[in-house]
């Protein structure tokens, strides 16, 4: 769950959030992501980006006024 003043929703809020999806993304999913960059060549930072996009809608949302 994440508690976000309505009225802060500037660009730092959302790459707070961004940055906090992409830890919880690396520690839950950090081996198999690593395994599957390692088997197709592909970019780390590529793939924790685009899940931790994808992680974004996973959250609950809660503002306040």
């Amino acid at each position: 769950m994440i508690y976000l003043n309505f009225t802060d929703l500037s660009e730092e809020a959302q790459n707070r959030i961004l940055e906090n999806s992409k830890k919880d993304v690396e520690r839950q999913f950090g081996d198999s992501i690593r395994k599957y960059v390692k088997e197709n060549y592909t970019c780390f930072e590529t793939m924790i980006q685009e899940e931790a996009l994808r992680n974004l809608y996973s959250y609950k949302y809660i503002f306040n006024p």
